[in-house]
């Protein structure tokens, strides 16, 4: 539970509370063992490798993946999108992303550009955040090898086509790599049913995991095509200094954050339970009352989709006359409310939507662990903020 006097509305950037058994995990492993991952024979690292097998397979489940080898462990989502940036781009590579895509993204790109020379287009989005599927065939060049697209914006919300990105990638000889921040726990996916190439996730926001945790989910066949760019000890094939090409060892170089995959193995084990599905009807029904509420307090501009469509648990807004760190300030200071004001590290998605001038949105975002008497409380305290704008 959330301590009292304190509302905290901002899962976009870290998940909290979370569940009970999470807690649970990382302090057994902490007191009653503290060995590393695969570094050892003895009874204690025996069975912290097999709670991290475990927490593989446990996402293989909830992802519907072809097996968990199939999923690498990093150490938060940026990091697997830089893997898989990092690993794929060669000079002359054409790389398409969008608008909505977060700083992890358009950072690496950049950087790509400056020391490989590497091609990028970044494909607009509408004003409700949305990419349109025909403008990123219409970005296809002979030499596209990767579509990279945000699963869903942090910014908005909004929900985009990677289903459609998938099929147009596969056409033209490309792959597509999906940022699944703001989806992985939070909505169902099913990667046996979409045509994505490499997925990547962080443990700590949708799945409930501790900070520190992350994944890269590598269809089969792409680990022929992913070069590692961080190499060393991995507790197995000791004799060579050659990296090991077996899955995860490839790409899993040095001491695992072991406390934070013990309380990700809890986690999931918890998400697995409880279902994804139901997860998202809650908080699919707390974000649409939370931006019902908004919308009828006066001075208050929404962004993001309209009210029908869907979308995950962030609710973008702002007041008329006010900067948006005045009112998370406000919202903290005077009301207990802790949410996100500014960018999001994602300033062309607020270009996008019209908001990078204000600059940038208050972001509410909402987790399972949110009640009705919370959303009820912060659009109350924005009435009260908007009545003295």
């Amino acid at each position: 539970m959330t301590p009292p006097g304190r509302i905290y509305l901002d899962n976009a950037a870290t998940t909290f509370p979370k569940p009970e058994p999470v807690y649970a995990a990382v302090d057994s492993y902490n007191r009653t063992n503290g060995a590393a991952v695969g570094r050892g024979a003895y009874r204690s690292s025996v069975a912290v490798t097999g709670v991290v097998d475990r927490c593989r397979k446990r996402l293989a489940d909830l992802l519907g993946a072809a097996g968990p080898d199939r999923f690498v462990f990093t150490f938060n989502c940026t990091d697997s999108l830089n893997l898989a940036l990092y690993g794929l781009a060669e000079p002359g590579d054409h790389i398409i992303t969008s608008a909505m895509d977060h700083n992890s993204v358009l950072r690496p790109l950049s950087e790509l550009r400056r020391k490989l020379g590497i091609e990028t287009t970044i494909v607009e989005a509408d004003a409700t955040g949305l990419v349109d599927p025909a403008a990123i065939r219409r970005s296809l060049r002979p030499n596209t090898k990767l579509i990279c697209l945000v699963h869903a914006s942090n910014v908005s919300g909004t929900i985009q086509p990677i289903a459609d990105a998938g099929e147009i990638a596969h056409d033209s000889g490309a792959l597509l790599l999906v940022d699944a921040a703001q989806t992985a726990g939070h909505i169902p996916i099913n990667l046996r049913d979409l045509p994505v190439d490499l997925l990547a996730g962080p443990g700590h926001k949708g799945l409930l995991g501790p900070l520190g945790t992350g994944f890269l989910y590598l269809r089969p066949g792409i680990e022929e095509r992913l070069v590692s760019f961080r190499q060393g000890g991995t507790g197995t094939r000791s004799e060579t200094d050659v990296q090991p090409q077996s899955l995860p060892d490839k790409y899993e170089s040095g001491n695992h954050n072991a406390p934070g995959l013990v309380g990700l193995e809890a986690s999931l084990s918890w998400l697995l339970e409880r279902g994804v599905a139901s997860i998202h009807e809650q908080t699919a029904a707390l974000t649409s009352r939370l931006g019902a509420g908004f919308a009828e307090i006066p001075g208050v501009r929404l962004f993001g989709p309209p009210a029908n469509v869907p979308r995950v648990g962030v609710v973008s807004m702002a007041i008329a006359g006010m900067e948006p760190h005045d009112v998370g300030a406000i919202l903290d200071q005077t009301f207990g409310i802790e949410v996100r004001a500014g960018l999001h590290c994602a300033p062309r998605a607020h270009r996008s939507i019209g908001s990078f001038e204000l600059p940038g949105t208050v972001r509410f975002s909402v987790g399972p662990f949110t009640t009705v008497a919370e959303i009820d409380a912060a659009i109350d305290a924005v009435r009260q903020i908007a009545a003295t704008a």
